[in-house]
């Protein structure tokens, strides 16, 4: 008796489930012309999106940073971190890896002197930032702003200076360029190459923008790395210039003094002191002034030693790469969506209405 009504029960339970399966289905094809209707604007709108959607230019520099000092290849472009204060231990010494790279590269001070490099574009002398506002079409949304309106940036302008307006626009710059339009890293962890990729609408300005910026921060690297070795070398060499002064002067002095002592009686001894502190002065001067060439020559070695090579191996060639959102893309991806999410709500219209 209970295994008549169980097996009763199953055939009840797959027959409403196929009951329930032509319903939805027959309910499905009565909303087709809606479905499809809904992709066909869809796809419209996807084609009409690709053809506002400009497309995406890449361009890409790299380069490798030889530091004779740190044994050179990927060691030297690693050690930036004793540059920025990174330590981070072992017994090589300082290493600059990974995310602490990209973050150096990606830095606001390094993409704000980057942005305020002077280009030629259109055959005016203007700044990236300048180039980058008129990319977007930020001069035009400025028209009703007084404290936006007549800002400028000009090429290598004093940073210092600028306004809190200034200020914010650069922030927004740096923002987007560092999110949406910076890559830098390895490619390869077995090849000592630094690849950047810098990425944006505008042809020009991506390839003004990564050469600029690998300069920039390369100027920065190499006087940092070698700061210590050039100001002592300076120092050397205005004391060498200090003490051959004193040696011509004391030179000098002891032709002077031997002209007034030309002719004296022999037994004047006195007269002749000055000529003789004179000469000692001479002798000392020598002595010091050649100790001190010695020393600004091995100075001078050294900051040869200690200035990093960084050499550039492939830099971007117009035209560069170019992704663009293609119309069949945009038909498809369109239609795809439109049809999807239209029925989508057809079915939760439907469960609300059957639920009530």
């Amino acid at each position: 008796m209970n295994e008549n009504n169980t097996t009763n029960n199953d055939e009840i339970s797959l027959k409403e489930l196929i009951e329930k399966a032509k319903e939805w289905f027959s309910y499905l094809v009565s909303q087709l012309k809606i479905i499809v209707l809904a992709g066909i604007i869809g796809a419209a709108l996807g084609l009409a999106y690709s053809y506002s959607k400009k497309p995406i230019y890449t361009a890409t520099l790299s380069f490798a940073l030889e530091d004779e000092k740190s044994g050179g290849g990927l060691g030297g472009a690693l050690g930036l971190a004793s540059s920025f204060g990174v330590d981070l231990g072992g017994g090589g010494g300082s290493i600059f890896a990974g995310s602490n790279l990209t973050e150096l590269f990606k830095s606001r001070s390094m993409v704000e002197q980057t942005l305020l490099t002077p280009v030629t574009y259109n055959g005016k002398s203007i700044s990236l930032a300048e180039m980058y506002i008129q990319n977007n079409g930020w001069r035009d949304s400025w028209e009703n702003k007084p404290n936006f309106k007549n800002i400028e940036f000009l090429p290598n302008a004093d940073r210092k200076n600028y306004t809190r307006s200034q200020d914010s626009i650069l922030g927004v710059m740096y923002a987007n360029i560092s999110t949406n339009g910076l890559s830098v890293g390895q490619k390869d962890k077995k090849v000592a190459i630094i690849s950047i990729d810098a990425t944006s609408t505008n042809e020009s300005f991506a390839k003004y923008f990564a050469e600029a910026l690998v300069k920039k921060v390369s100027d920065f690297y190499i006087d940092t790395k070698s700061k210590k070795s050039r100001e002592n070398m300076d120092i050397l060499e205005r004391q060498t210039d200090s003490i051959r002064r004193a040696l011509n002067g004391a030179i000098t002095g002891v032709a002077v003094a031997n002209d007034n002592t030309f002719n004296l009686n022999p037994a004047l001894n006195v007269r002749r002191a000055p000529s003789a502190r004179r000469q000692v002065d001479v002798q000392a001067n020598t002595a010091i002034l050649t100790e001190l060439v010695k020393q600004s020559e091995l100075a001078k070695v050294t900051l040869r030693k200690e200035t990093p090579l960084i050499q550039v191996i492939d830099t971007p060639i117009l035209p560069l790469k170019k992704e663009k959102f293609g119309k069949l893309q945009g038909i498809i991806m369109g239609g795809f969506l439109a049809g999807f999410l239209t029925l989508l709500i057809l079915i939760v219209k439907r469960i609300f209405k059957d639920g009530v």
